[in-house]
């Protein structure tokens, strides 16, 4: 309601997703991408230690 208030009855929405800012949107952009590394990663260690042998 504070925010209608402050903008003449109407309510400002940044839209779709659940992120307050777009620092926020990045910060889970970086640590889905941090994630998605990690796990290539592993698979990669998994894969030469199958075919070291």
């Amino acid at each position: 309601m504070k925010d209608a208030d402050k903008n003449n009855g109407t309510i400002v929405s940044r839209g779709s997703g659940n992120f307050s800012s777009d620092e926020a949107k990045e910060i889970a952009r970086l640590r889905k991408e941090l994630k998605d590394t990690q796990d290539a990663l592993d698979v990669l260690k998994k894969a030469i230690g199958i075919l070291g042998k």
